[in-house]
């Protein structure tokens, strides 16, 4: 189950990573259309137009972000075939929408829902009104739907029904399930969607205190893989707010920009994404501390390996490349790490501190800092010095508690830091240390071979697999000497951290595996 629960939320990923680009884009036209800093940008100007088409461009991946996960799950779900699997989810997905919208509307009343379009609860996918059931019904639908894939896709009829081979089996079978699906949905949706709601206020009203511990277990369960599912239903799901704290955000940015109100006030639900405060500032005060406690002759080397795992972790908010260079070392930096980026969260909060903070500082500048500094560049020179303070605190505590327990973090021990150089690579595999000529080679290898890789995928820097034979692996040592951060070991299951190139790597495995 806990194989199955990791699945998804690497899956999640691939969708997630449109939405950078999308935000700056955002950021940007939202800042446009800002008549502080461009007068000319009056309503009827060309700039204004312009912007404006722009601004509604932008929007689109941040409206339709049900439909977005619903065919980005399948790429990382699906065993083979991956492109017939989005199809096939696709129409799926349509299918159980279009029957909730046709129920609804002839027995909308007696279900208690008014089919009405704005009406809160319903949304629109397909060009159908329908439940808006956010990230909950896309996870489901595109899981039945990889699943029937999975299982039937290669099933070969007879040749004079073989014109229904592939996707066109899956579909329908889908068909019915989908029918079925959209029936109990019906029925079970306005219940569910009422405890949504009481969620919702419980985590506004939770203030401070629901910051601090929404923080605090997002990163703890960093190692686990299963921080996926506690923000994936706050930020892209319905737990916080209709739609999902991001995309509520994202739509609003321009309303957040024209007021002078507090952004706690505005919008009290962005407390749940100032997470990525210890991100940029926690990561970049444990950066710090790893390289002033490294040993003189090693501090070249060391400086390597934090430089590029702290400026993806302050760019991106992607940490587990620099986490994972002390997490099994000492575990308990790294629950201080939890508990000093939840305090300084909170803390941030408090003194009015709300938006989409919950990535890195390119969302923070696009997002948060240039859209909305003309009216709160106030609340945001203070995050700044909290920040910075924490950075401090950071450091000098990581910096204490290492030399005190004399604790072995890269650079520390008399054994070489476990990163090697592209040349060092190189010329490791003409002396035959690496065998074949590709990471992904190495990796497969490392792992008892094709034959023993039984599930292979990747969430945004880690590799996930599930071998048939632990025993066949290769140590930790031999994956960091091919150029991975770290490897976590759960009996068959295994995560390899290899960073932003992971998706690469992933896809050059899937090929070489399938040959």
């Amino acid at each position: 189950m806990k194989d199955i629960i990791q699945r998804f939320g690497a899956a999640m990923f691939v969708p997630v990573l449109l939405f950078p680009a999308a935000g700056m884009l955002l950021g940007l036209t939202v800042m446009l259309l800002n008549q502080d800093l461009f007068p000319w940008a009056v309503p009827g100007s060309t700039w204004h137009s312009v912007s404006t088409i722009l601004l509604q461009a932008s929007l689109a991946v941040f409206k339709n972000m049900s439909l977005i996960f619903a065919v980005g799950l399948p790429i990382a779900l699906a065993k083979s075939a991956s492109g017939r699997a989005v199809l096939a989810t696709l129409v799926s997905y349509i299918t159980f929408n279009y029957v909730i919208g046709g129920i609804l509307q002839f027995w909308g009343a007696d279900l208690g829902v008014n089919y009405i379009a704005g009406e809160r609860g319903l949304t629109e996918v397909g060009g159908i009104l329908t439940f808006d059931t956010n990230l909950l019904g896309a996870i489901v639908i595109a899981g039945v739907s990889v699943w029937i894939h999975n299982n039937y896709f290669d099933r070969k009829l007879p040749d004079w029904a073989s014109v229904f081979n592939g996707t066109p089996l899956v579909v329908i079978i889908s068909f019915p399930i989908m029918v079925a699906l959209a029936i109990v949905t019906c029925f079970i949706w306005p219940t569910i969607q009422d405890g949504i709601n009481g969620l919702q206020t419980f985590l506004v009203n939770a203030g401070a205190f629901g910051v601090w511990a929404f923080t605090l277990l997002e990163r703890l369960l960093i190692p686990t893989g299963l921080h996926h599912f506690v923000y994936g239903p706050v930020f892209y799901g319905p737990v916080a707010v209709d739609g999902g704290t991001v995309a509520y955000w994202i739509q609003h940015i321009q309303q957040f920009a024209e007021s002078s109100a507090p952004l706690t006030e505005q919008f009290p639900q962005g407390g749940l994404m100032l997470t990525g405060m210890g991100k940029v500032f926690g990561c970049t005060g444990i950066a710090l501390a790893l390289y002033s406690t490294a040993k003189p002759e090693k501090k070249k080397m060391v400086l390597g390996l934090v430089l590029g795992a702290a400026i993806t972790a302050i760019l991106t908010g992607i940490t587990e490349p620099i986490e994972f260079t002390f997490l099994f070392i000492a575990p308990g930096l790294f629950v201080l790490h939890a508990l000093l980026s939840a305090t300084m969260a909170t803390l941030a909060f408090m003194l009015g501190v709300s938006g989409n903070f919950q990535t890195g500082l390119i969302d923070f500048v696009f997002q948060n800092w240039l859209p909305l500094g003309a009216n709160h560049m106030g609340t945001y020179a203070i995050q700044i010095i909290i920040g910075l303070a924490f950075t401090a605190i950071y450091f000098f505590s990581f910096r204490a508690i290492i030399l005190k327990y004399n604790i072995m973090t890269p650079g520390r021990d008399d054994a070489e830091v476990k990163f090697v150089s592209k040349e060092e690579y190189r010329s490791a595999q003409k002396n035959g240390a690496v065998s074949k000529d590709s990471q992904a080679n190495a990796f497969i290898e490392g792992l008892g071979g094709s034959d023993n890789i039984e599930l292979l995928t990747n969430c945004a820097t880690r590799l996930r697999i599930k071998v048939k034979n632990p025993e066949l692996v290769e140590s930790t040592e031999y994956f960091q000497q091919r150029g991975a951060v770290n490897v976590v070991r759960n009996a068959e299951s295994f995560q390899i951290i290899v960073g932003l190139t992971v998706p690469q790597v992933r896809e050059e495995m899937s090929q070489l595996i399938q040959v």
